[in-house]
């Protein structure tokens, strides 16, 4: 037996040099991603030079607005979560668990906006669904007393950023629906249970627990939600915590401490969340029911509503897909924004893309996304996998601790930990401020806990005998970890690596806060030919990287399916 997995608190002090030298650096890298930040963030806050003070929080609340703006955060929260939850619970229990025609195609494309980013999303809904250039309002306004569109309202951001986060809610609910044991509803089909109360009271109470975790990201993840807030709230005058914070600091000269303020109040409306999930989460465990008993989910016949469940899809594809591709496709190829007409499409031109494709700017952030991208996601894998490997197969007293530590960026929404960012090394003696490695800095404390779910997930799926066989046949850690371990954790640690790397392409709330002239990344770039009304740029920009994240999904898939991982 390895003495590493058998010690207590002396477990450490057992370990070779070189594994120690590699396992105290992993957790250095996550106690410093995750302490240091938040430390510099409270400090800057409740610090002004001279001493202990609340000066900058009786500011941000003394602000006319203030009752406005809390409200607005959490009904943007609480609208996004619930349209998010409800299409993507419905879409998964579709493919899931029912014989609705071509699922598999289905299911496939209803993950594609995923693969848009959050700035071109809401920037294709505010074409679609402006109420003076709308493309949608174009299209009722021959109607007498047609409805009007407005998406620069609370409810059209609501709708907005629900739809961007649907495609999470249906991975993880899939997953859920499929791991679900179907004895209880064979049992409730054979009592003369009907569908929608099978439903309701055996299949959703069974997956619970799922649905917890759906619920709680997509609230953390609306309430950290930029794009949608400063291109689409800020015009229609909602103001929600997030564009208060860039606010705060796009002014001149910028007010850290105000935006510290808005920072730790948005932070703590997160925690809040994350605890009222972990309390709800004790009450369900009573609803777990998959046990190493094999078995096939069921499938249920649901006869003539195949068909009405493949509208509703359809449906879905056309207004979260179709509708925001086509709508920047089009802009891309055209000088100005107008109304589509027969006339303006004849009229398309390749011009956008040959100004983005040799503009210096455009071509510098690509590179620096790809490097970062690449370093963040192998850095992340790389850490997280020593730290899982530490959490799973060891006995060191507090290891969970470290599992914690890992996680704790994730109740620090992106803007805000460009602003804790801000406060680390603009007083920092380090060199870092003004580079591209405070944005790689802030990537990689991102994403850490992503990349510690996907690893200890992986590492949980390996057992141990090779493992120790390796170390009685004289195998150093080092030899097994990297000629057992690694290969076995290669499906869950791609996945993993794939995922920070798209996130990281895509990332803009931090990127905005942290970049300097000559630093800038691809969403940067976006969002700036934005703020300058170059929309055919931008969109042509837009459509390349779509098409660049596809092509990386589908040679991901390949390789996956290599590796042992099909999905």
């Amino acid at each position: 037996m390895n003495p590493a997995m058998t010690g207590g608190g002396g477990a450490l002090r057992r370990f070779p040099v070189g594994r120690l030298v590699v396992v105290a650096g992993a957790l250095g890298v996550i106690a410093y991603a995750a302490i240091i930040p938040i430390g510099y963030l409270l400090r800057g806050t409740f610090w002004d030079g001279r001493g202990l003070t609340l000066e900058f929080f009786r500011a941000a609340y003394s602000a006319g607005g203030l009752g406005s703006m809390v409200a607005n955060s959490l009904l943007f929260s609480f609208g996004a979560t619930v349209v998010a939850v409800t299409l993507g619970t419905l879409l998964a229990f579709l493919f899931a668990r029912t014989d609705v025609p071509g699922k598999r195609f289905l299911f496939a494309a209803s993950l594609v906006p995923l693969i848009i980013p959050g700035i071109l999303n809401a920037v294709a809904w505010i074409f679609l669904a402006s109420p003076r250039i709308g493309l949608i309002n174009s299209w009722f306004e021959v109607l007498p007393g047609s409805p009007r569109f407005d998406v620069f309202t609370l409810p059209g951001m609501m709708l907005v950023e629900g739809l961007h986060l649907t495609p999470l809610v249906l991975l993880l609910m899939t997953a859920a629906f499929r791991a679900v044991d179907p004895a209880l509803e064979e049992a409730a089909i054979m009592s003369g249970a009907r569908g929608p109360a099978i439903l309701r009271r055996i299949t959703i109470p069974l997956v619970r627990p799922a649905l917890l975790a759906a619920i709680l990201i997509m609230a953390v993840g609306a309430l950290e939600s930029f794009e949608v807030p400063a291109m689409i709230g800020i015009p229609g005058g909602v103001w929600v915590f997030t564009s208060r914070i860039w606010r705060a600091l796009s002014g001149f000269p910028a007010d850290f401490g105000l935006a510290g303020a808005y920072s730790i109040s948005l932070m703590g409306l997160t925690l809040v969340g994350l605890v009222l999930y972990y309390l709800m989460l004790r009450r369900s465990r009573r609803f777990e029911t998959v046990s190493a008993r094999g078995f096939r989910p069921h499938i249920m016949s649901i006869g003539r509503w195949r068909w009405a469940g493949l509208g509703f899809v359809s449906a879905y594809l056309f207004v979260a897909a179709v509708l925001p591709l086509l709508i920047l496709l089009y802009l891309s190829t055209q000088p100005f924004y107008s109304v589509p007409t027969i006339d303006r499409i004849a009229d398309a031109s390749f011009t956008n893309y040959g100004e983005v494709l040799t503009d210096g700017r455009t071509l510098r952030s690509l590179r620096n996304s790809a490097l970062l991208g690449v370093l963040a996601a192998t850095i992340v894998m790389s850490v997280t996998a020593v730290a899982a490997w530490v959490i799973t197969r060891t006995r060191l007293r507090g290891r969970w601790l470290i599992d914690g530590l890992a996680s704790a960026p994730f109740v620090v929404p992106g803007l805000v930990m460009g602003v804790a960012l801000l406060f680390v090394y603009l007083r920092s003696p380090l060199p870092v401020f003004g580079t591209i490695w405070i944005l790689l800095i802030a990537y990689v404390t991102r994403y850490m806990p992503y990349g510690m779910r996907y690893s200890i997930a992986a590492m949980f799926q390996v057992g141990r005998d090779l493992e120790e066989a390796a170390h009685m046949s004289g195998a150093t850690w080092w030899q097994s970890f990297r000629r057992i371990m690694i290969p076995l954790l290669v499906p869950g640690l791609l996945a993993g690596w794939l995922y920070v790397f798209l996130v990281s392409i895509r990332e803009l709330s931090s990127s905005i806060l942290l970049y300097t002239p000559g630093n800038e990344v691809l969403s940067v770039v976006i969002f700036s030919h934005w703020d300058n009304g170059e929309f055919g740029n931008l969109a042509a920009l837009g459509v390349l990287l779509v098409i660049g994240l596809t092509g990386l999904v589908l040679l991901a898939q390949r390789l996956g399916v290599q590796f042992g991982a099909r999905e």
